[in-house]
């Protein structure tokens, strides 16, 4: 299974950045309805889900970082 984050999206395309901080471009017919920029995905072959826990995870983290840089 490889994780990666959504970074954008360019048209039909969703540009992924994954762990080891390469990117790859997935149709976005191919992810769930509901994917959304800043979600963690889950690849597992042609099976592409949300990991909410981790996306909820990662977004606490930025706002921890967030609030000390604006302190």
């Amino acid at each position: 299974m490889i994780n990666g984050v959504i970074d954008r999206f360019e048209g039909t395309l969703a540009v992924v950045e994954l762990d080891d901080r390469s990117t790859i471009e997935i149709s976005r017919n191919l992810l769930p309805e509901n994917a959304r920029e800043g979600d963690v995905l889950a690849i597992d072959g042609e099976k592409i889900s949300i990991d909410c826990n981790a996306t909820k995870e990662r977004k606490a983290s930025i706002e921890k970082l967030m609030d000390e840089l604006f302190e």
